[in-house]
């Protein structure tokens, strides 16, 4: 059967900047079908064969599709740069298109560069699900971040969502932006100077870490710790101090406030490990969440 291009647009999942508040409120209420199932395994895609091609390290986020994947029959294809012949020189595109030769019926794509994956999803057919492409975004991180905050109140509509920390290179800030802005929830940024997006000031406004624990979502990003050698981190207990949220800053939070973190999570650096796992913390369920969101991303993707 040939896919044509509008229908690989429809069953791709490249990014939500783009993507219609309706479509996207359609995996939410689908992933919340998926996890009242009791059930564990609907072989719904028994007969249909995904790859999970990550070209940067993951862990976390390659477990969480293979688990939805495998929960809906698909059969799975695991693929990691680091022990495949990319490593030897082979181009991104041609590992992508000699697995699309084999048969794959949708592939999960991890980048470092960012723009590779618009350029594939115009050259393969086969659907192609955004796992995290460089500084750009990471759309089903969003999702079950949507998720979990319409779990917890009901409706996004109204919410003001603080996502806190390395804005810059942050591809999930940069989602949750998009995503959420689409359902009137109200976003704003905390960051170090050098560690702002000036091209995404025009959308939500920076304000200061007292401001930020104000909002009804406080979202701690993770810190890359590899950028104090790059100069942009002076100290991690310097972050912690002026960035982190700490037990004492968690205090301070009004009590329907829910604490969020994409993980993995620096302890002690941008979020305190008790914070971690308290009562406000969302931090667990998120992971959770992150199951049915993708079950409904693989299925949309490969729907017979």
């Amino acid at each position: 059967m040939i896919t044509t291009a509008s229908q690989l647009r429809e069953r791709s999942l490249l990014g939500l900047k783009e993507m219609s508040r309706n479509e996207i409120e359609s995996i939410l209420d689908r992933a919340h079908y998926w996890e009242s199932q009791q059930e564990k395994l609907i072989p719904v895609l028994q007969s249909r064969f995904a790859a999970n091609m990550f070209f940067e390290n993951s862990t976390r986020t390659r477990f969480s599709f293979e688990m939805a994947e495998k929960r809906l029959g698909a059969q799975v294809l695991n693929f990691s740069a680091a022990a495949s012949s990319v490593e030897k020189g082979e181009s991104i595109y041609d590992t992508v298109r000699t697995l699309e030769s084999m048969g794959i019926d949708a592939g999960v794509i991890r980048l470092k560069p960012a723009g590779v994956l618009q350029e594939l999803a115009e050259k393969v057919n086969v659907p192609l699900v955004n796992a995290g492409d460089g500084n750009n975004e990471h759309p089903t991180q969003a999702l079950l971040d949507l998720y979990t905050m319409r779990k917890a109140f009901g409706e996004l509509k109204g919410l003001s969502v603080s996502i806190i920390g390395d804005i810059l290179h942050s591809r999930v800030a940069r989602s949750n932006l998009w995503a959420l802005q689409k359902f009137g929830a109200k976003v704003s940024f905390c960051a170090p100077d050098n560690m702002q997006a000036s091209d995404l000031a025009t959308y939500a406004p920076y304000v200061s870490m007292q401001e930020a624990l104000q909002a009804d979502v406080v979202m701690m990003l993770r810190v890359q710790l590899e950028r104090h050698a790059e100069g942009m981190l002076r100290s991690a207990d310097e972050y912690r101090e002026q960035y982190g949220l700490t037990e004492e800053r968690a205090a301070s939070l009004k009590p329907g406030t829910i604490i969020m973190h994409p993980a993995p999570v620096n302890r002690n650096v941008e979020i305190d490990s008790a914070v971690v796992e308290s009562e406000q913390s969302r931090i667990f369920p998120q992971m959770a969440n992150g199951v049915p969101i993708r079950m409904a991303v693989m299925e949309r993707a490969m729907k017979l």
